[in-house]
């Protein structure tokens, strides 16, 4: 039996149980309604973040499949013009002979290499497929071209104005990936484009200074 200050005595679990069976309701009194109860603070996470969470949206993958298209296609001109002789190109045999007069040996085979690098690189470019190793196949053979190129500075027929821009163009693909309009979309190394980005990175220096100090 439980004795209460207002004299009513309740007996056993009834003693703490809200609800009275003599006016079978329950007594409300003991909990705080919802609309009025408060958060405590000290649950409140200090990190959380109020502001309005940003959703997906297509800009970056609209610039990023015009940057693939635009540097792809230029690179696939170049590579029909070495390899094929189209749009005024010098074809195999004269690029080969122009890598001669630069100091390069085994020229026919750097033709070759070269020519079907920017027409393969940029074909899958454009089609965001292998997007890191295409990418920096490209790099590497502008890091040649500027290497041969510098001493004519900046401006003019002769400088790597272009050479740089196309080359940073390479640069932003090979880290920035292909976006989601591509055919590499959620491959491995589009999930992960800065560990794909530094390894094929690394793969096309080892191409540009094999075949800049060695067959030079």
């Amino acid at each position: 039996m439980h004795h209460f200050d207002d004299g009513t005595t309740r007996a056993g679990s009834d003693a703490l149980s809200p609800y009275d069976s003599t006016t079978k309701s329950f007594d409300t009194t003991a909990y705080t309604p919802l609309e009025t109860s408060t958060e405590d603070s000290r649950d409140a996470d200090p990190f959380d973040d109020d502001r309005r969470k940003f959703g997906w949206t297509a800009g970056p993958d609209i610039g990023l499949l015009g940057l693939r298209a635009v540097l792809g296609g230029i690179f696939v001109l170049h590579g029909l013009q070495k390899v094929f002789g189209l749009f005024g190109g010098p074809g195999i045999n004269g690029f080969a002979q122009s890598l001669e007069k630069m100091g390069y040996r085994e020229s026919v085979v750097l033709a070759w290499v070269t020519g079907i690098t920017e027409l393969a690189g940029g074909g899958l470019l454009v089609l965001g497929l292998f997007t890191p190793l295409a990418a920096a196949g490209l790099l590497a053979v502008m890091a040649n071209v500027i290497a041969l190129q510098y001493k004519g500075g900046f401006f003019g027929p002769n400088g790597v104005e272009l050479e740089l821009a196309l080359a940073g163009m390479a640069f932003a693909a090979l880290f920035a990936g292909p976006g989601r309009a591509a055919l590499d979309y959620n491959r491995s190394w589009f999930r992960h484009p800065l560990a794909a980005g530094f390894i094929a990175l690394l793969i096309g220096a080892g191409g540009a200074a094999v075949t800049y100090f060695v067959f030079r």
